[in-house]
């Protein structure tokens, strides 16, 4: 049985998981906001991540490829405010000190130790701050801990769930605002269980929960360098049903890319674009993200413009051949098009729909039995300003 909790702001995320603790903190990378971050298992974990696929790869995925290389984790160290991309041997070094220095003061092995940074790229991270900072932490871990507003950058809202399976939890928290587009994103999901599983089966089913979800989440068509996802399970509460499992890891994904989603940089609103009975799944999900990366559907949404040729449009450029005659268009349940042909709809009604936190599209291809939804945000203003000044 899987019951969904954990969806409110008195979530605790992977605090709720048997054997884990975590800490978040001031360090002086940020003047004042949380900037550092620990969660750490009793147990050492069967563990499993998926990374960016932009060429581009931060220091800190270079440590865990080979940290993981065993398929085993016990703690992972973040730090919010600079990323740790593009600096070299330095950069190197101090992703591996910083594995180093939680090791040292949780009392593991430095190679059971995962790091994660986000933030501004080409900046060096401030050792000093680091080394201070993590002395103590091992006594500083807790089951109260603010480990997800340590992780934020230009996130506006903390993101963290809890769900259970059976005897079994799953916490995860998470971060991600901008830089965001299928094949991962600048985002970071950090996921601990106290299932029991071996770290194989832990990678397929990461997989697949990411493919339906960070893998179909979009807000601006830029692909991060430093995005992860990772996957430890300690195993305390003993082995739990797959299916079920997988169920609930899918939701956990899916919830938290639509929390990423809803906070995108300057975002308004969430969209969700579902695309139903396409020829083939992969057809399915090229019309899906063709929509939500649309400029003209995101400003159309943005400016509650009832315009479905806009998505009709980005149906047209999605590099899927369909039969432009055999579309229909939802807005929410209102039925905008029929064979591709605009239906007698209510305008009042269709723009009222727009005007919704959540806008949710329906592109029926009818041409086959395959589906697929994607996750992305509205166009606006403060988007331009937040990424004009980000340097500043």
């Amino acid at each position: 049985m899987i019951k969904f909790t954990g969806e409110n702001k008195m979530s605790t995320g992977v605090n709720t998981v048997k054997g884990v603790t975590s800490l978040g903190k001031n360090v002086g990378i940020k003047k004042s906001k949380k900037d550092f971050a620990v969660i750490c298992s009793s147990k050492l974990c069967n563990a499993a991540a998926v990374y960016t696929q932009n060429e581009v790869k931060g220091a800190p995925l270079y440590v865990n490829m080979e940290h993981l290389k065993n398929g085993k984790a016990q703690a992972i160290v973040v730090n919010s405010g600079i990323s740790n991309v593009s600096t070299g041997k330095k950069g190197l070094k101090d992703a591996h000190e910083m594995a180093s220095l939680a090791a040292k003061e949780l009392g593991i092995r430095k190679e059971d130790v995962l790091v994660a940074s986000t933030g501004l790229i080409g900046a060096y991270l401030p050792m000093d701050k680091i080394r201070r900072g993590a002395k103590g932490i091992k006594k500083q871990l807790s089951k109260q801990s603010k480990a997800a507003e340590a992780i934020m950058t230009t996130d506006l809202a903390k993101k963290e769930i809890s769900v259970k399976v059976g005897k079994a939890t799953i916490g995860a928290i998470a971060k991600g605002a901008g830089m965001i587009h299928p094949n991962m994103a600048t985002m970071l999901a950090f996921i601990a269980t106290d299932a029991e599983f071996p770290s194989s089966k832990l990678r397929k089913m990461l997989k697949q929960s990411v493919n339906k979800s960070f893998n179909m989440l979009s807000v601006d068509q830029d692909t991060s360098t430093s995005d992860m996802a990772i996957l430890m399970a300690n195993g305390l509460a003993g082995k739990v049903n797959e299916k079920q499992f997988q169920k609930a890891l899918d939701y956990v994904c899916v919830y938290l890319a639509k929390l990423m989603a809803k906070d995108g940089e300057g975002a308004s609103k969430l969209i969700i674009s579902n695309v139903k009975n396409a020829k083939t799944e992969k057809d399915a999900k090229k019309v899906a993200k063709s929509i939500i990366n649309s400029n003209l559907v995101k400003c159309a949404v943005f400016g509650n413009d009832p315009n479905w040729g806009r998505i009709m449009g980005a149906v047209g450029c999605a590099g899927v051949k369909i039969n432009a005659d055999g579309i229909d268009i939802y807005f929410g349940k209102m039925k905008i098009v029929a064979g591709g042909i605009a239906t007698k709809f209510d305008k009042k009604k269709a723009t009222k729909i727009l005007k919704k936190k959540e806008v949710e599209f329906t592109v029926n291809l009818n041409q086959g039995k395959h589906s697929a939804t994607a996750y992305g945000c509205d166009l606006t203003y403060k988007y331009v300003k937040i990424n004009a000044a980000y340097h500043t």
